[in-house]
């Protein structure tokens, strides 16, 4: 009988130090996925800081793309108001559509092409889109742990039982990453 109460103790141990193993897994999860979404966000905050000062120095050399600049400054109004993963991510992806539209318009200007300051700002733009995806990346690397281990038997049913819940991947659309490179020889 002292046996078999040893073994059922022994077992009852296990069990919870594995329920407690669990929970401090999604805890941690949860917590790097939120300090994720916090380098996504300050990577967004630079690029939103950084438009004003392209669409000013497209503005100085094409007056008249009142519309082209109307779109972005609404863009990027929207992105700076959105506070959840979905709605960001679909105010950025209007930001960089506008955005593409501001760059296509600033291709029809050799001479604002030639602008230090404008290649400043566009090399500016390159290197904060690279760390919005490296950002993103991670964030979406932190989302999928924790989403598989919210969904993974046995594992869900610690997380259902203390109300972990699935995140949301944040995707943004970038045509030219769509496009077909053109190769020719």
């Amino acid at each position: 009988m002292g046996t078999v109460i040893l073994i059922l103790f022994i077992l009852i141990v296990i069990v919870v130090m594995y329920g407690v193993s669990v929970y401090n897994k999604l805890v941690r999860l949860r917590t790097m996925v939120q300090e994720a979404w916090s380098g996504i966000n300050v990577q967004l905050k630079k690029r939103h800081d950084l438009i004003p000062n392209l669409v000013e120095t497209v503005k100085g050399y094409a007056t008249h793309e009142r519309e082209t600049f109307d779109s972005v400054t609404k863009a990027r109004a929207g992105a700076m108001q959105a506070n959840d993963v979905k709605s960001q991510e679909a105010a950025e992806n209007n930001l960089n559509a506008a955005l593409i539209r501001l760059l296509a318009v600033a291709e029809q200007y050799p001479e604002l092409k030639a602008n230090q300051n404008f290649l400043q700002l566009q090399d500016q733009l390159s290197l904060i889109e690279s760390d919005i995806e490296k950002s993103r990346r991670y964030y979406n690397g932190t989302v999928r742990e924790n989403n598989i281990l919210v969904d993974t038997f046995p594992s869900n049913i610690i997380a259902g039982m203390y109300k972990f819940t699935k995140s949301l991947f944040f995707e943004l659309e970038n045509e030219a990453e769509k496009a077909v490179p053109n190769v020719q020889f």
